[in-house]
């Protein structure tokens, strides 16, 4: 997939991103944003504990150019910002210039909400002391413009449960923090939004884009009454696919795969597709 990229996230309400001219001169600065995105999963919340955001603008390897972002560290549950809600986690004067890098770095306190309604500590196997890096792909700031970063966050592929543990083992062992997370930059802004029934059936949807090859495809999860939104895609003609994530009842027939062909994505535009029936 295009600009995907696996590692661990965090992510918290930040103000300032830091080192702007010192006179802030504001013909000689740009405006940077970044702003958080969630994938929805099988969980009733999912909270990260940020500490730390840094931007690096040297390139990969090299030790120095690391800035820290000022924010004031907190936790986020993460599944507040689903199906075209996002969070603003940075609103700034920025130098222009090129950015290679964002590093974020979690603290010991994530945790999950399971649908069972028991709490469970999120293990991050790094990330916690020297950060997980996140790579910008070509992300150039530019006098008195606004470049805006969208971190796509995939709950349903971020987190995964051990396959050891059952249920009275300790619940702190369950589940590991491995977040996936698409960036998207401010050229890739159409997206795709629609409704799949049955809402029980607890659909994920996935939006293959094959006008292209190798194809792209992005995914997410519907909400409690069926409907989705994917925001941040690239324009191009995507198949929209929809499957269920739970059998259907013992009296009623399996639910079917189901797909809309030739959907069009345009910039600076939402498409609605038709409903997407899996009965």
């Amino acid at each position: 997939m295009k600009k995907l990229a696996i590692l661990s996230l965090g992510t918290l309400l930040a103000l300032g991103l830091g080192s702007c001219s010192e006179d802030k001169d504001s013909a000689q600065t740009s405006k940077l944003e970044v702003r958080l995105t969630d994938a929805p999963g099988d969980f009733r919340s999912v909270v990260l504990d940020v500490r730390q955001i840094e931007v690096h603008l040297n390139d990969e390897g090299n030790p120095d150019g690391w800035e820290l972002l000022p924010f004031t560290a907190q936790a986020i549950n993460v599944l507040e910002y689903v199906n075209g809600r996002s969070a603003l986690l940075v609103s700034t004067d920025f130098r222009p210039g090129d950015l290679k890098e964002i590093r974020l770095v979690l603290g010991p306190d994530s945790y999950v909400v399971g649908s069972d309604g028991q709490r469970y500590d999120l293990k991050t196997p790094s990330g916690q002391t020297s950060g997980v890096k996140l790579k910008l792909d070509r992300v150039s700031l530019r006098e008195r413009e606004t470049f805006q970063l969208l971190l796509d966050f995939d709950v349903a592929r971020s987190i995964v449960e051990r396959g050891n543990w059952r249920p009275g083992n300790d619940k702190k062992e369950r589940y590991l923090l491995k977040p996936v997370i698409r960036v998207v930059d401010q050229a890739l802004n159409g997206g795709l939004r629609g409704t799949v029934t049955p809402a029980a059936a607890l659909p994920e949807i996935l939006a293959i884009r094959s006008s292209i090859l190798p194809a792209d495809t992005f995914s997410t999860r519907a909400d409690a009454t069926g409907a989705y939104q994917l925001m941040g895609l690239p324009a191009g003609t995507y198949t929209v696919k929809a499957f269920a994530t739970t059998p259907a009842p013992a009296s009623q027939p399996a639910y079917r795969v189901t797909e809309k062909t030739g959907v069009t994505v345009t910039n600076n535009s939402v498409t609605t597709v038709t409903t997407l029936s899996l009965n």
